[in-house]
């Protein structure tokens, strides 16, 4: 159910105060239901997810897109509209420009809202649930309880990885603006928030899963992939420590969801199927019941419109992504092969690839005049991320043999059942991955290697994880895989936020933007309906455009928020 009315719902007590009238407390003030019985609770955490859809801002910003009107390395350009009245909002995203062009879906204004939406039934139904706990009643919400508190971090942490810098440790962080972690119901009509500083935000983040988690309980819903889960909550809790460079911690938790070492049966099927139309492909990545599908977001999103004309995965895109090589596929494949029958185009395929399992869902209001919603249904957490994630920290921890073991894990399911004259062209290796990411021309060029500086972003949180050249080609190759298992979701932005990455966006005929190491654009601005209320501005200016000191610029914005700019 869909609480519209939840932002007036702290006004209750002021219009009882003011009207003075017996008769009024028999009623309801308005069309709202009072929340008071664990069932009236588990109903309202429906409505405990955004809606909204971060996939469209954060590929455009990222190096998985390209603006095809730009000219290639031969000169060649192409004459692209964006998507119709998306398209300024769209360019403004891609350029790392202010978006002041549109409120609508895929836009921070309903980033922004739809979350904090989802954060107010979170704090609503926790209020309901203490209630309930006042009664002596808490034992029959506390499945209510650890998913209320896991959404409520989840949707903080997609909120602080969109409109703040990349986390940069406990302390560094302290300098870095943060955004309103909401834990109360509102009592106020137009109150204002602080936004405190990142590093409250993250501990806050934690507090709330590590609350949460022991509490989930997988019975409560009738759907559970459609809600917080051990195995998402889990998978979550490991995608948060890994941002925060606490690799123990992820380990640990990406094990919960895997069941230790062996990922056999836990990694999703889609892969091994044939699909004879797109409609099935689709159904196929988010159905419900493939073990890998951990967590599955319904969205409102035109993100299938806007990839794939002006903006598309092609050409150096396009050769990192879709169409890569890879250590286990390099020689033999211009891409692997479980990519058949999965990439699509739009007008002509020069134009660049989409990828088929992202297509929308059309929901008719109007099946005569051809008028509905368009949505997208984002698989947030899967099996595969989980294992990623746990590769990954376990090479900053330089559990080598675990985390390559780890990765053939996810490489041999991209093979699986392939046909017969599809196979690699060798095992996944150490070796392999040495051969593949270390001076290799095809790697580079292709934009699949590039310089990883998140010691400079982020101190990990043992100096003996820290990033070092024994383990460059195992992260490049994790990074890789993750861009690949994550396309279209958004994800390989916040990648290239908390690595260093620097990119460049070649825009229109001859404008260039590069995206430097410190550059405060990679924090969106907030939204322009929330700074009229007065909230404070994120400071987007670029730092020095791509000359002089990385590294100078990434000091820029450690130091007290007293003295930057």
């Amino acid at each position: 159910m869909k609480l519209k009315n939840l932002k007036y719902i702290p006004m209750v007590g002021m219009i009882v105060a003011l009207t003075g009238c017996d008769d009024f407390l028999d009623h309801t003030p308005d069309n709202r239901v009072t929340i008071s019985t664990p069932t009236q609770i588990t109903q309202m955490l429906v409505d405990a997810y955004s809606d909204a859809n971060h996939a469209t801002i954060c590929e455009l910003s990222s190096d998985n897109v390209v603006d095809n009107t730009s000219p290639d390395e031969n000169g060649v350009r192409y004459n692209l509209a964006g998507a119709s009245n998306f398209a300024p909002a769209d360019d403004e995203a891609f350029a790392w420009e202010d978006i002041k062009s549109g409120i609508q879906q895929d836009t921070p204004s309903a980033l922004w809202s739809s979350a904090y939406h989802a954060i107010a039934v979170c704090n609503y139904a926790l209020q309901a649930i203490e209630n309930l706990e006042a009664q002596g009643r808490g034992d029959e919400v506390t499945g209510q309880k650890g998913e209320a508190l896991i959404s409520r971090a989840y949707h903080h942490f997609i909120l602080a990885n969109l409109f703040t810098l990349p986390y940069a440790g406990p302390e560094a962080s302290k300098n870095i603006p943060g955004i309103p972690y909401m834990k109360d119901v509102e009592t106020e009509v137009k109150p204002q928030y602080e936004r405190g500083n990142l590093a409250d935000v993250y501990t806050q983040i934690e507090q709330d899963i590590e609350a949460g988690l022991p509490l989930i309980d997988d019975a409560l819903h009738s759907v559970t992939k459609y809600h917080f889960t051990r195995k998402s909550a889990n998978a979550f809790a490991a995608r948060f420590y890994l941002f925060a460079r606490k690799y123990d911690l992820a380990e640990k938790y990406a094990s919960a969801v895997l069941g230790g070492d062996a990922a056999t049966g836990q990694l999703r099927t889609f892969w091994q199927g044939t699909y004879s139309t797109s409609e099935s492909l689709t159904q196929a990545w988010v159905n419900v019941g493939d073990p890998g599908n951990l967590l599955l977001i319904p969205t409102s999103s035109i993100y299938y419109r806007v990839i794939g004309s002006k903006y598309a995965h092609n050409r150096e895109a396009k050769n990192a992504t879709t169409h890569s090589k890879g250590p286990t596929w390099g020689k033999s494949y211009n891409f692997h092969p479980c990519m058949n029958g999965k990439l699509y185009y739009r007008g002509q395929s020069e134009y660049g690839s989409i990828f088929g399992p992202m297509l929308e869902f059309f929901e008719y209001t109007d099946k005569i005049a051809g008028i509905g919603y368009v949505h997208h249904i984002r698989p947030e957490f899967t099996a595969e991320e989980a294992l990623l994630t746990r590769a990954e920290a376990r090479i900053y921890m330089r559990k080598i043999n675990e985390a390559v073991a780890d990765l053939r894990a996810w490489d041999r399911n991209r093979w699986e059942n392939l046909p017969v004259s599809d196979k690699p062209d060798c095992d996944f290796t150490l070796q392999a991955v040495d051969e593949f990411y270390s001076n290799n021309a095809d790697a580079v060029a292709a934009g699949i290697v590039k310089p990883i500086n998140i010691d400079q972003v982020c101190p990990p949180a043992n100096a003996a994880w820290a990033f070092g050249s024994d383990i460059e080609n195992l992260v490049q190759c994790v990074l890789h895989f993750r861009r690949l298992e994550r396309i279209d979701m958004g994800d390989r932005w916040f990648d290239i936020r908390r690595n260093g990455i620097e990119i460049t966006h070649n825009i229109g005929r001859s404008r260039v933007e590069h995206l430097t190491l410190g550059d405060s654009r990679r924090a969106l601005q907030i939204p322009a309906d929330v700074l009229s209320a007065g909230f404070p501005a994120n400071n987007r200016l670029p730092i020095n455009n791509g000359e002089g000191s990385a590294t100078a610029s990434t000091e820029e914005y450690r130091k007290p928020l007293s003295v930057r700019p």
